[in-house]
């Protein structure tokens, strides 16, 4: 071997040499149990429910993720050789958390057939859902939250989230009627913001406004009633801003426990924002105000 093996470590049915060769049988049929298994992963919620996990595609996203959650780490054979190559180069990093992960190979076509994307970067990661408590995050201190309510589109969920942390949230509350945000799509939007902000669902809105309410949290919902603009609001204080249906916006029931409805301003002949660039200015103007 012309490639020192600096660290041997055996996973299963096959063995890892750092910075060397590994030795494992690539996966070259689409009717592998695992490919099967991950095809269903990908395309079914209720299968990511039952096995409690969801997939990542891309290095960046295998890069972001805790090692803890890591279930399985899929790569084609060119990824593992361009991978092992920087390894010899210097750049060890993610090489290091592949040895700690482990992973299997398998051939371009069958990786297709386990990606969600056009164009997949060959690398494929399933990893174990996270769970939150709803106290433990109505317990943050200077919370500034997101309530969605029936929100459907995967996209825009997961540029939320990947906004949300950008501004400083604490945390997401959606009803169950909202998409699940471990839709690949929504996943891929994140960009790894999945990994950081915590997010519950609850059966009913409802009583999760009425405790937040308890707890001196003050609510707003952009709302054609509206009469005030979002910046004449302050936000410093314990905040949730309230985000509905793309189409329908917010049901009555939700909307009429809004303790304040705002409005954001329209020029020419727009009548409304998409869902997400709707909460992204709500959620920077409070992190602007809380910066000054």
């Amino acid at each position: 071997m012309d490639v020192a093996i600096l660290r041997v470590r055996s996973t299963k049915n096959r063995i890892i040499m750092h910075y060397g060769r590994e030795q494992t049988d690539m996966i070259t049929s689409s009717n592998n149990a695992k490919v099967k298994q991950v095809v269903q992963w990908q395309t079914k919620a209720k299968e990511r429910r039952k096995d409690h996990v969801f997939l990542a595609e891309g290095v960046r996203m295998c890069e972001e993720a805790p090692v803890k959650s890591v279930r399985e780490v899929y790569l084609t054979e060119e990824l593992e050789q361009k991978l092992r190559r920087n390894a010899q180069n210097g750049d060890t990093a993610f090489w290091d958390k592949l040895q700690q992960t482990g992973y299997e190979t398998v051939s371009p076509e069958v990786f297709a057939k386990m990606a969600d994307t056009q164009t997949p970067q060959g690398i494929l990661t399933v990893l174990e859902q996270p769970s939150y408590d709803l106290t433990q995050l109505l317990e943050q201190p200077e919370p500034l939250f997101l309530i969605l309510e029936n929100l459907q589109n995967p996209g825009n969920l997961g540029t939320m989230i990947r906004t949300g942390e950008g501004a400083g949230i604490t945390g997401v509350i959606m009803n169950q009627q909202t998409v699940d945000i471990f839709n690949p799509k929504t996943i891929r939007a994140t960009m790894g913001s999945i990994f950081r902000v915590p997010f519950v669902y609850v059966p009913e809105l409802s009583p999760v406004l009425t405790q937040i309410h308890e707890r001196g949290i003050h609510t707003y919902a952009a709302h054609l009633k509206g009469q005030k603009y979002y910046d004449s609001f302050s936000f410093r204080e314990p905040t949730a801003f309230l985000i509905g249906n793309e189409g329908n916006g917010l049901t009555k029931e939700i909307s009429d426990q809004a303790g304040q409805y705002l409005k954001i301003p329209m020029e020419g002949k727009v009548e409304s924002l998409n869902a997400s660039i709707a909460a992204a200015l709500l959620m920077y103007e409070a992190h602007r105000q809380r910066k000054l």
